[in-house]
Formats: structure tokens, C-alpha cells, sequence
């Protein structure tokens, strides 16, 4: 994909080329999660790319029903919060395709939402961007918390914020808050469940 060596004229190489296999792959399939075999020893990159895996899936799997507005609306809605961690610019664009889909062909609509969403899958987390959504997640609690939930997940996702600990650990009391409080949109969230828990890729600081 990346940093394979190309020689100058001198001789001399240079790690910016990318592999002759990889290059038409990823030509051929643009959309398709790809990533360096090296760079999964990164734990935020390995996460990255998991998590578009799971999205890709699901995204096939909406594809591969009838195509209609109503279920492109039900996997954006299940999705925004995802989205919102890794782009606030494609999350509102996608939120204006959405809106306007009825002024749309449904081919039309579902190809340039897979571009956008594969687009802004492609762009890393980070802790300022989980930071925002946590904190965007407290505003469906509002009328719910007590002080003193509300206090202990601030302090937790402010310890986030620190690296003190992981992503797993805000998360998982919102977990709860969601099942305590039953709330409905951020019970389909997959933004507090993308991957299978068991692959623990939420757990490095």
C-alpha cells in the first residue's frame, strides 16, 4: 500500500511507491477497508480498519435488499455517531444527503452516501473526536442523570481525554446508562458496540 521502494535514476531508493498488486487492487475496489499488514501492529490503526470491516459488512448486507430510501434512512440513523467520531465535515454532509434523499434517484443516493461513508471511514479517530462524541452522547442523559452520574462520567471521560484510561471505559457506563434508562436511539448505536467485544480493540489507552 505504501512505503515501497522506488529507485531514482541514481540508484537511490525512496519508500514512496506502492506495490504493483495493491496499486490495481486498490484501484479496482476503491471502497474496500485495506491496510498494510505492518501497520495493524499500530492498535489504533488495527481498530480502523476492524471497525470499517464490520461497516463494509453491514453496508453489504443493506445492499443487498431492495434498495429504498427508508433503509438507507435506518442504517444512517444507526450509524451517525460512528460517523461523527471519525468526520464531523462528511457527518453533516451525509446528514444533508440524507435529508434531501426524495430529490433523488435511490441509485444515485445509495452510490454517493457508500462513497461518502467509505470516505469518511478512511480518516482516523482520535481522542478529541471520541472526546466529542462522548460528551454529544451526554445530552441524550440530560433529563435522566443524577448529579452524581453525570459527575462520574465527566470525570471518566475527562480521564479519557488524559490517557488515563481507555475508550472501553467511558463507554461501558454508557452502556449501562442506556440499558438503566432504556434509551432508544443510542440503544441502536453502533458506535458504543462496532466490533464483537471479544476483540478488546477499544482497550489500549
Amino acid at each position: 500500500m505504501e512505503s515501497v521502494r522506488v529507485y531514482n535514476k541514481k540508484g537511490i531508493p525512496v519508500k514512496k511507491g506502492v506495490g504493483l498488486f495493491a496499486r490495481v487492487f486498490m484501484e479496482q475496489f476503491p471502497l474496500l477497508p485495506v491496510e498494510d499488514e505492518g501497520r495493524l501492529h499500530d492498535p489504533k490503526l488495527r481498530e480502523n480498519f476492524i471497525e470499517r470491516i464490520f461497516v463494509f459488512k453491514r453496508w453489504r448486507e443493506l445492499i443487498a435488499l431492495p434498495k429504498r430510501r427508508g433503509n438507507l434512512v435506518d442504517f444512517h440513523t444507526k450509524h451517525k455517531l460512528l460517523v461523527l467520531s471519525h468526520s464531523e465535515k462528511h457527518h453533516r454532509r451525509m446528514g444533508r444527503l440524507v435529508a434531501k434523499a426524495e430529490e433523488m434517484t435511490t441509485n444515485a443516493l445509495y452510490k454517493e452516501y457508500q462513497k461518502l461513508l467509505m470516505e469518511a471511514l478512511r480518516l482516523k479517530t482520535t481522542t478529541k473526536k471520541n472526546v466529542n462524541v462522548l460528551q454529544h452522547v451526554m445530552g441524550y442523559f440530560k433529563k435522566q442523570l443524577s448529579a452524581d452520574e453525570k459527575q462520574e462520567l465527566l470525570e471518566l471521560i475527562d480521564h479519557y481525554r488524559s490517557y488515563y484510561v481507555p475508550l472501553i471505559v467511558p463507554i461501558t457506563l454508557i452502556n449501562h446508562y442506556v440499558r438503566k434508562y432504556e434509551q432508544p436511539y443510542l440503544k441502536q448505536q453502533y458506535y458504543l458496540h462496532p466490533h464483537p467485544i471479544e476483540l478488546q480493540l477499544r482497550n489500549h489507552v
